[in-house]
């Protein structure tokens, strides 16, 4: 995410469930984030956006099991048209 600063991603966060051969994943909620500089925007399933430095998004989302991000295509700002 970080090349592409100021795009918006969506993320889903997972649990396992289950055990052995009927192991699988549940969604258990979408994140919509943003690099802003060294900070990260994220907004939660609640709609509530909060500003994070790397090192507090980690304490807070450290074990957290998360699907690869995808664009949402929307742009927050100019960053990305600009390298």
């Amino acid at each position: 995410m970080r090349p592409r600063g100021g795009q918006e991603y969506r993320a889903v966060t997972c649990a396992q469930r289950g055990r052995g051969r009927a192991s699988h994943l549940q969604e258990t909620g979408a994140y919509l984030l943003t690099l802003r500089g060294d900070d990260l925007e994220a907004t939660g399933p609640s709609g509530q956006t909060r500003t994070l430095s790397a090192g507090r998004f980690l304490e807070i989302f450290g074990s957290a099991l998360f699907l690869p991000p995808e664009p949402t295509g929307r742009l927050t700002d100019l960053g990305p048209l600009f390298g």
